[in-house]
């Protein structure tokens, strides 16, 4: 096959390509032809379907707000069902069922809410005049059920309820205690501060929940006045008459100042233990039911609280006003300090039960009468200082024993003792400085007034000898009872060695004035002839006349007759202190009694009547030294 065949056969295959590119073309163009037309028919055809798709769209909406309708519907209708359900809980009134009575206050809040959130229903306002004024109607039967609840269920306490709620060691066994000794017993003290007070039950528990409901509702529906009004006058009412039962009573001071001593301190020990029953008992429950009852309203329940305990706490405050600020009296002192005591032992519990800004005047009235009645106390300590150097009583102690007025100092002084403790505190707290430095100036001072007065009394006997008894029995006495007492570690042991010394001095001047001349009759110091050495050391030829002894012999007998007559009529009340005084006087008188009867009794004891001249031997003597000092009132003493 040559070249220009080749050329040929590759013309036609390039023909053939030519051509079949040609038909490809013509097909494409067809085919471009043919989908332009199928485009325009589409169009065509949407444009035809909008109509039909806009109304199926419409129609789908209309059946989502038909639905919608529909449950708004639903929930209108059932919001009328629960109101007229709640309607009918609440004309029955809540005494059938008090709790769904509250529940049906409660769904016609909420239906007030709801419709006042729909109010583009037509029948809204309507609804919500009538739910309102069924509202009103309900929370006025709700002030009704608290009131009646609240006055049925509050009942006085009774005083052995309230006795009950006591320690042990503060119930009495009849009737409310009552002051009877001024003894402090120090360890009971100590356990009353850890005591374990029991406040009654107010309201029965099962009660408090439909009280504090009824509460709440009446606070929310804008009631706070009217419950306010019905609990405080409630509770206030059974509080006082609580109190009135126990015997708590209004006293002024009018009131104070007419009665008999007796009587005001019966009724001061009884107002200590009402102040303790009241505070730790009757007004710590009443806090604890406010806060129950009166539950998240802070303000208004202090408020409510301040006002139900008012008037039962100016009855107890204004007792203890009239006493603190009555005339003073020294016996008043102890009653006072045992109203101070129970006040600071109350003081932290009032300043928590009254801590609000709504009991200030209550907590501050209290603080303030523990303060009047500190201040009386230490006035008191005063004028009983002042009293016991001015006392001018009248009051013979013909005897020389003790006086009167030192056995009432002295006790007094240790009934002081019992309430150390407490005169301190009393002294830290308003005086500042040592207090038991100022309580052992207090002390002496009182003690030298004593001493002071006493030297005044003794000085009415018109004899000498019966004025250093009379100081020697007296001052024996307050030695001895501060050695017995707590007085003693205060003053000191330097102080009761001084005034024992001062007893001595006092028996040993009784001695020196009383036996002096009697001694005299049988010693005759000086009496023998120049060189005869006195009476006492010659013997009977020595040249004393046998008329000088007789001499002295009878004027001893008349002495010492004499003596034994008055003195067996004074009284040494201490029997140590009288033995001891009959023993000095003995060393002294019976051995120059012996002496002298020995030497001088024989020139004349001779003769017809020698008992006339010698009347005693020494154990007659002996003898009736033993009848001294025992307070013997008959006129004669026989030998």
């Amino acid at each position: 096959m040559g070249v220009p065949h080749a050329m040929d056969a590759l013309r036609g295959k390039a023909a053939l390509v030519r051509e079949s590119l040609q038909k490809s073309q013509t097909i494409t163009e067809s085919m471009v032809s043919i989908l332009g037309s199928f485009d325009h028919r589409l169009s065509s055809l949407e444009t035809a379907m909008r109509p039909t798709q806009i109304r199926t769209h419409s129609i789908r909406r209309a059946h989502e707000n038909i639905d919608k309708t529909l449950k708004s519907a639903e929930a209108i209708l059932a919001r009328f069902d629960l109101t007229r359900k709640a309607e009918a809980k609440i004309l029955r009134g809540p005494h059938e069922d008090l709790q769904s009575y509250l529940e049906a206050i409660d769904q016609l809040r909420s239906n007030i809410q709801y419709f006042s959130n729909h109010k583009c229903f037509k029948s809204s306002s309507g609804i919500i005049t009538h739910a309102n004024n069924l509202l009103t109607k309900a929370i006025s039967k709700l002030e009704d059920e608290f009131r009646n609840l609240l006055t049925n269920y509050s009942k006085v306490v009774e005083p052995d309820r309230l006795f009950d709620g006591l320690p042990d060691s503060l119930r009495p066994s009849a009737s409310p205690a009552r002051r009877t000794d001024n003894k402090k017993d120090t360890d009971n003290q100590k356990n009353l501060e850890n005591a374990v007070y029991t406040p009654p039950t107010l309201i029965p528990p099962r009660v408090l929940p439909l009280l504090r409901n009824l509460a709440k509702q009446m606070v929310q529906a804008g009631h706070q006045q009217q419950l306010f009004r019905i609990y405080r006058d409630t509770r206030a009412s059974v509080l006082e008459q609580s109190l009135r039962r126990l015997g708590v009573e209004r006293l002024s001071k009018d009131d104070v100042q007419k009665m008999q001593w007796e009587v005001l301190e019966a009724k001061i020990g009884n107002w200590i233990h009402y102040m303790r029953i009241a505070v730790k008992l009757l007004f710590a429950g009443e806090k604890k039911l406010c806060d129950q009852i009166l539950e998240g309203i802070d303000s208004f329940r202090d408020q409510c609280f301040a006002e139900i305990t008012a008037n039962s706490v100016s009855v107890l405050l204004s007792f203890g006003e009239a006493i603190a600020k009555s005339k003073r009296s020294p016996e008043k002192l102890f009653v006072l300090l045992d109203m101070y005591e129970i006040m600071r032992e109350l003081q932290s519990e009032i300043d928590s039960l009254f801590g609000s800004k709504s009991c200030t005047e209550m907590r501050e009235s209290a603080q303030s009468l523990t303060k009047r009645l500190a201040q009386t106390a230490q006035e008191t300590f005063g004028d009983f200082e002042e009293a016991v150097a001015k006392d001018a009583t009248k009051t013979a102690v013909l005897d020389g024993t003790v006086h009167p007025l030192t056995s009432y100092v002295i006790n007094y002084v240790k009934f002081l003792f019992d309430y150390k403790t407490t005169l301190e505190q009393l002294f830290q707290e308003f005086e500042g400085g040592d207090p038991e430095s100022q309580l052992k100036n207090l002390t002496k001072r009182i003690m030298e007034a004593l001493q002071t007065n006493l030297d005044g009394k003794s000085k009415q006997y018109k004899d000498p000898a019966l004025t250093q008894l009379f100081l020697m029995n007296n001052m024996h006495y307050i030695v001895r009872s501060v050695r017995r007492s707590e007085a003693k570690d205060l003053l000191g042991d330097d102080w009761v060695q001084i005034h024992r010394r001062i007893v001595q001095q006092h028996a040993n001047q009784y001695k020196r004035i009383s036996w002096a001349k009697v001694l005299q009759c049988v010693t005759i110091q000086g009496a023998a002839p120049p060189g005869g050495g006195g009476i006492m050391g010659a013997d009977p030829g020595s040249g004393i006349s046998k008329a000088m002894v007789k001499d002295r012999f009878k004027n001893f007998n008349a002495q010492f007759e004499d003596l034994h007559m008055r003195q067996c009529q004074w009284n040494v009340p201490d029997s140590e202190l009288r033995e001891s005084l009959r023993l000095a006087v003995a060393e002294v008188l019976l051995p120059a009694y012996r002496s002298f009867h020995k030497r001088f009794g024989p020139m004349v004891d001779s003769g017809k009547s020698p008992c006339k001249n010698i009347k005693y031997k020494p154990e007659d003597l002996e003898r009736m030294l033993g009848e001294f000092f025992e307070g013997n009132t008959s006129a004669e003493q026989k030998r």
